[in-house]
Order: C-alpha cells, then structure tokens, then sequence
C-alpha cells in the first residue's frame, strides 16, 4: 500500500526555537519536556545531582516520571508522562550496540511504572539533537506530530492529518517527509505506534531507522507494559526526530582511544568467533529455538512443555534460511553485532495488507517462541505473518503470545466456548484464529478485544463472566505483577524463577536470565549462590539501559579464553570493555564496582517508586505455579520419571505408593517452600527486608536516602 507523502495543510498547534549546542562527554545537560494539553514546549536543565544518583538513561526517566506524578496518578491521566531517555554512552559508534533508549511511564497493563528499552536512530539523534530525555506530559485535542528538528534547533507540534494507521506506513511516510532524499532520510527516525494501540493494553512502540539498502525504514519495539497504549491515550500519532550531520565524535568524549580499545577488541571477537558461537549476523536471537528445546525450555502450549515435535519447523535453520543474508542489520550505526535481521518481500495472506509483499522484522527469538510453539504453531509462514502485524499494530509480541495461550488453554479445559470467542476454535495450533484475534484487536472488535486487556484481565472477566476457576486460572496464567513472562520455561530452574518474580517490573528476561546457570550448569547450588546472581546480573541488565547500551555484545559473543575464565557466565573481558568506555567517554577512572553502584542506586529507586504506587510486599514477587512445577496431570505425566525421582530424593517420599494428584501436591509444597526461601535469600543479600522493601539503611549506603524517598519507605512499612 503506498501512501502520498504530501499532507493536507496543516498549522502548528506549539513551536520551540532553542539553541544547538554540544554534546559534552556524553551529556546533552537538557531536557526536553512537552505539555500536549496546551502544546507547551521548554527545556529543563539536567542538573548535577541527576548525574549522580540517576545516571542517565532509564535512571533520568524514572527520576522525571517520579516528580510527575502521584501514588493516585493513574496510566490514563494527563498526569501520567511517556518519558524516553538515551544514556551518556549511547550514540558512540566505537562499540557495537550503543543505539538503546528506554522508555519508562505508568503501565496500563499492571498500574506500576515500567520501563522498556528499544533500539533504532532515535535514542542517538534524540541526544545529538540536544536533549538526555523527552519528557512529554498531557494530552492532544487531536491526532499530533512531535517533530524535533535537531538540524535547526526547533521542535514543533503539528496536526496529523495522513490516512496511515500503522506503524510500517507511518514509519516510511514520515520518513520521506522530514527526510526528503536518501541522504536525508538517514537521518530521520519516527516513534510510532499502530491501531491495536487503541485497544489494547499490551500496545508497543515502534522506533525507526532507514535501512540504505532496502531503502525503508525498518523498527524495533519498545515492547512491555504497554508503553503505546499511553502513547496513543496521549493521542500522539508519531514523533519524529531528524538530525543529519553524523560526521565525527558527536558524543564529545573525554578519551576516543580508550572507546577504540575496547571497540577493536570486540568487533575482532565477533569478526573471528560469532560464527561458531550464535551466529547473531546471520540469525540473531532465534538462534536457540532449537537449543530451547533441547533442554526442555521452550514454551509450548502455555508453558505447559519445553519442546515438542515439530520445532524443526521453526528452528534456527528455518529462520537462517528465510532472513535476508549478506547485509549489515545493526539498528545503530557501527554495530558489528548485526542481529536485526529480516524477511523480505513477504508475501502477506490475512487482514487488511492481503496480497502485498512486506518487510518483516524478525523475528526474534521470543517471537518464534511466543508467537510459535507456546501458541501450538509450527507453521512459519504464520509465525512471520503475526510477527508482522504485531508489529505494524503496535502490540507486544511477547505479551499477545501469553494472552492466547492463556485464552488457548482456558478453550481446551472447557472455561471458553465458542459462543463466548465469537465462533473462533482456540485449540492449540490454530494459527488462523490467532491471526484473527490480532485483527480484532487493530480492528477494536470482537473477543480479540478481551485477549489484548492481558492475562490478569482475563483471569478476572472469565472468572466472572464464564464462571471459570480462579485457582485454576491463577496458577495457568503466565503473568507477575500484571505483565506476561517472557518466553523460557522456568519449572526446573529456581533461580529464574526469581529472576521473573522478584523482577522490579514484572517478568522480563531482560533483568535477569540465569537458566542456563541454574539448570544446565548447575553454577548457583545453593540459595546464597542463587541471591548473589539474582543481584549481579539485574544489575547489569539496568546499567545497560542507564547508558543507552544493548545487552547482547555483553555475553551473546565470548572472548575466546572465555570458559576459562573464573566466571564465565559474567565475561569479565566485556566488563572491563565497559570500564574503558565509561572511562572514555565522561573522563572518570572507572572500575567495574564503580557502575554496579551506579545500577544500584536506580534500581532500589525504581523498587520505592514501585512501593509509592501500592505494590508493597512480598504478596507481589511470587510467580504463578506453572512457572514453579506442574499445574495438570497431563504436565506431570509428561515428566514423570524426573518428577518422582525428585520426591524421592529430594522430597524423602515414595511416589509409587501416590496417586498422580498426590504426587503433584507433595511436589508443589516442596516447590513453593523452596522459592520462599529464595526469596527471603534475595532480599537479604540486596540489603531489603523480608517484605521486599528496601532498608534506610542500605538507601543511606547508596546515596539514595532522598527525603521523600524515605517517607516512601517509611510509610510502606507501616502498611505491611
């Protein structure tokens, strides 16, 4: 479908002249902040004391949000901002996977602040135009573009006054109209999001960049908790940031030579061994679909099995075969990492761009995983085809997948009918239905309406409308603190298990991923080794989106004398790479302690803004049982030979003498003892009591005791 680039004419409803200037060692020292309510525009300084306690990055975002809002601010409110935020080091283009930015607001999805990063142009031009952050607040009268023009030192607020809905047109229409010629149009990104947007609670936001050789502007997804829902209740259609002077150090580094270093260290690393290792350049993340399922790790029917049959059918040879080979896939310039790949020339079969050929992005492992086997589907025509429109809709891959296996799964045990779906038969495999599910969630129609409201929705609504169990139902619904886990089957490990629930935000890998640690390695044997990983490794995870950095160049790619290294799973070559670029770039001597603080302190902030919004207690962290054990016989039986053989050994009980029902109820005591006991591991080793809520004690060791920080804590220690 090709849409006219030329709008009707329009007249600015907000402009803002402002003086360009320098980028000084990583720092912009602005932000930029806009009220859509009566199309105020004006910038704030980045002051000193947010360099030091919040870093830059997600700790930026959620320090604008938390001054925002209220504890009774709600994600609908014009109270409630979508924030989006780079990092000092994000934008270099020495070190691969340093494009990241991290959005962060009130999530429609669990009623707590969230964050999500996304890849793209947007996050380094957002920087090199002027600005650490966009700060954007209110809500437009109508459908708006933000246009921050950092060639010229303005940001204006027009009408948007096009036909396109989704995000692949509006992505490449605006393209061409704030770009103009190819030249141009690589220095233009656009935030979008679609018409699912509308709907639902699960909305992502697009970000782009302009692929040279396809000539079209391609995305990633700043994909959980719903971040587009609010973008859209914002009534922003796009916000486009252009800036075309790329030549030289636009990040006004204190040491390049240092950056260099680190930089020719791993691009030699993923030039010599990537192709032996994961192959990320020619498949990306979905190169372990099939090593998911070898280890009984991938989801499948609602997480009820770790592999299955036909995952050939969608395993990394199919992808590696299907994607585009032989072109440079970074989402940010100089990332020899290359792992956004995609399938060209789709031809589309369902909805509204039937019988056009597309570009898919992806997909990625969580979407072949998701949207494939935890759904029932080994058809990759059709993994692709909802990969694609997810994403053109704007809805999180991750999420949706959940939902469907959840309302799935609910249809199967007779909870569903097909007069309560509408007429669609959701058995597992059926990749049609699901496919007209997203469609009706674009379409803001039908029973695919309910299923994009999340799987805490659900639970609720077929409880009461359907009379479904809600035991049955809580302990199937793959969900914590409100938001769908992301595609790995946790049942025999405990240490992910507490990476998804004890999770500030809600189950996310990107926090921490320790199955192979836990389970396969068999590196965290006691709760003590558990607590320290479950510290370690979130901290990580949060200094990258500090920065404005991918995690992927951290472990994806492996120096070579890497397995003999003391502790291999923390690649302490690639943590020293990041003491040089932190080095390189702000000019301070850095060690690797040094950036752990800096996580630390955002991360228990980001934990007491959690407590301020009413997730007080450890009631929030426990994950649903499913992701602990089996939920049916049917799970049990599957394994049954590994299950007994734990309650014998581990449990001191004779299975023979069981029932099945039996069996599962001596396991699942076991089992949720065992994570209490991580839990309480947890708490104590990041320095909070044992209802989750951090100590003064370890807030004054980090700088954090913030007046208003502390009366946060103060106070949630008198609820519980």
């Amino acid at each position: 479908m090709t849409l006219s680039a030329q709008p009707a004419e329009s007249t600015l409803l907000g402009e803002y002249s402002y003086e360009l200037r320098a980028v000084e060692r990583g720092y912009a020292n602005r932000t930029l902040y806009i009220n859509l309510e009566d199309n105020r525009i004006l910038e704030k300084p980045v002051t000193q004391q947010m360099k030091d306690l919040f870093t830059g990055g997600r700790g930026f975002a959620l320090k604008l949000l938390w001054d925002a809002v209220t504890s009774e601010t709600t994600w609908d409110d014009p109270q409630n901002e979508l924030v989006i935020a780079n990092g000092p080091i994000c934008g270099i283009t020495a070190y691969p996977g340093s494009g990241k930015s991290t959005v962060v607001t009130l999530s429609p999805l669990t009623g707590n602040v969230i964050d999500s990063n996304v890849g793209g142009y947007f996050a380094p031009f957002l920087k090199f135009s002027g600005f650490d952050a966009l700060e954007i607040q209110g809500k437009a009268a109508q459908d708006v573009i933000i246009f921050i023009d950092g060639d010229n030192g303005k940001v204006t607020i027009e009408p948007y006054s096009y036909e396109a809905e989704d995000s692949h047109l509006i992505g490449n229409l605006l393209t061409a109209k704030f770009g103009g010629d190819e030249k141009g149009k690589r220095g233009v990104s656009v935030l979008a999001a679609g018409q699912a947007a509308e709907h639902t609670r699960i909305a992502a936001i697009n970000s782009t960049w302009y692929d040279v050789r396809r000539k079209e502007a391609r995305f990633k997804q700043a994909g959980r908790g719903g971040a587009g829902r609010v973008f859209r209740d914002k009534h922003i259609a796009a916000i486009v940031c252009r800036f075309t002077d790329m030549g030289g150090d636009k990040n006004g580094v204190a040491d390049m030579p240092l950056i260099r270093k680190a930089g020719q260290r791993i691009n030699k690393e993923i030039t010599d061994l990537d192709d032996s290792q994961n192959q990320m350049r020619k498949i990306g993340t979905a190169n372990i679909v099939d090593v998911m399922d070898h280890f009984d790790l991938l989801p499948t029917h609602n997480f009820r099995f770790g592999s299955h049959p036909e995952t050939h059918k969608i395993d990394s040879k199919v992808w590696k075969e299907k994607f585009t080979q032989g072109l440079p896939d970074g989402c940010w310039l100089g990332c020899t990492m290359s792992c956004s790949h995609g399938v060209d020339h789709f031809p589309i079969q369902t909805g509204p761009y039937a019988g056009t050929c597309v570009l898919v992005d992806g997909p990625e492992y969580e979407n072949a995983a998701g949207l494939g086997s935890n759904i029932g589907n080994f058809d990759a025509q059709k993994v692709l085809e909802l990969n694609f429109y997810c994403d053109t809709y704007g809805i999180d891959t991750i999420s949706v997948a959940n939902c469907i296996a959840f309302a799935m799964e609910c249809y199967e045990e007779g909870i569903l009918t097909k007069e309560h779906t509408g007429g669609l038969e959701l058995n597992f495999g059926n990749g049609v239905a699901a496919l007209e599910l997203i469609h009706q969630m674009a379409r803001g129609e039908g029973f695919g309406v309910v299923v994009g409201q999340g799987v805490r929705y659900m639970k609720e609504y077929f409880a009461r409308e359907f009379g479904g169990d809600p035991a049955f139902m809580h302990d199937i619904g793959m969900e914590i603190k409100g938001m769908e886990i992301s595609e790995y089957l946790t049942k025999e490990s405990l240490a992910q298990q507490g990476g998804y629930g004890l999770a500030t935000k809600g189950p996310q890998h990107d926090e921490a991923w320790l199955i192979f640690m836990d389970q396969v390695h068999n590196l965290l044997p006691s709760f003590q080794d558990k607590a320290e990983a479950l510290h370690y490794f979130p901290m990580w995870r949060t200094w990258f989106s500090l920065h404005g950095l991918c995690k992927l160049p951290w472990n994806d790619i492996s120096p070579a004398n890497n397995k003999q290294t003391k502790e291999p799973a923390k690649v302490e070559e690639h943590v020293e790479n990041y003491t040089w670029i932190h080095q390189g770039v702000t000019g301070k001597p850095t060690r690797s302690d040094d950036l752990l603080a800096q996580s630390e302190r955002v991360y228990n902030f980001q934990k007491v803004f959690a407590l301020r919004m009413g997730r007080v207690g450890r009631q929030h962290d426990y994950p649903p049982y499913r992701a602990m054990g089996p939920v049916t016989k049917v799970e049990y039986e599957s394994r049954q030979e590994r299950y007994d053989e734990q309650l014998k050994r581990l449990v001191g009980i004779d299975p023979a003498k069981l029932s099945t029902e039996e069996k599962m109820a001596q396991l699942r005591t076991y089992r949720e003892a065992q994570y209490e006991l991580l839990m309480d591991a947890v708490y104590e080793r990041r320095g909070w009591d044992k209802n989750s809520i951090p100590t003064v004690e370890k807030l004054r060791a980090l700088g954090m005791d913030l007046p208003e920080v502390v009366e946060v804590v103060e106070q949630a220690r008198k609820i519980v």
